[in-house]
């Protein structure tokens, strides 16, 4: 196995994807196949074809596009090289249902670099990361993120979850009356699985609304909700 596969590291990660056009391309291939992401490292995720063309454009010889994405979010990736299991990233498959199959998974922990032992004399070194998704800034919009907000400031857009009810604009008004590019709805019934396929999409269409930052209403961090909130973080994080 190439370095390049791996990324320099003792690991490497092996995934069998359930979309019926990548089955049909491995079997023809009658081996393995090794691919990056199809977006530049830290930037948004893309969930359909137009999102690769508009960020990778001339730099890929052929897009192949087969309808949009049914859940919108990476893959759990499942860290199985120590004595005990860990998640490195969150995806669709959470660690509840994980629990089920492993019953030693160490619960997820947000720390994205862990920190090798040290003296108190030192500064603690960062040791590799071990997955993709665990840089402190990723899946990052252009636009900033603000987190957890409960109204909408000027030259805002909305990131909504659940009933705009309550949800007001700074300068007088409802968040309901924004410009439509400006409002995206993760889930109007507040559907966790919902909010996950139409996270990144989302995220693409308010990023070119022309607005300064994306409020985000809180999403629940219960169930694919702490991969979604994981994600936001993420794309909210400033170095």
């Amino acid at each position: 196995i190439p370095p390049c596969v791996t990324a320099g590291l003792d690991t490497i990660a092996i995934r069998c994807p359930s979309h019926p056009t990548a089955q049909r391309i491995l079997q023809s291939l009658n081996q393995p196949l090794a691919a990056p992401s199809a977006n530049p490292s830290g930037t948004l995720s893309p969930t359909k074809a137009v999102h690769v063309a508009k960020t990778l454009g001339s730099k890929v010889d052929l897009i192949l596009a087969d309808k949009g994405v049914h859940v919108g979010l990476e893959s759990t990736i499942l860290d199985l090289s120590d004595t005990h299991p860990r998640i490195l990233r969150l995806g669709s498959i959470t660690y509840e249902d994980l629990r089920k199959h492993i019953t030693n998974l160490q619960p997820f922990d947000t720390q994205t670099q862990p920190l090798e032992n040290s003296d108190q004399n030192k500064s603690p070194i960062k040791s590799p990361i071990k997955s993709p998704g665990q840089m402190l800034q990723h899946y990052a919009p252009k636009s900033q993120l603000r987190l957890n907000a409960v109204d909408v400031q000027d030259n805002e857009a909305l990131l909504a979850f659940g009933s705009l009810k309550f949800m007001g604009l700074k300068s007088g008004g409802f968040a309901s009356n924004l410009p439509a590019q400006r409002l995206r709805n993760l889930s109007e019934t507040g559907d966790l699985d919902e909010a996950a396929q139409n996270l990144y999409a989302m995220l693409h269409d308010l990023d070119q609304s022309g607005c300064d930052v994306i409020a985000v209403m809180p999403v629940p961090s219960n169930g694919v909700g702490k991969a979604i909130n994981d994600r936001l973080t993420r794309a909210a994080h400033k170095p």
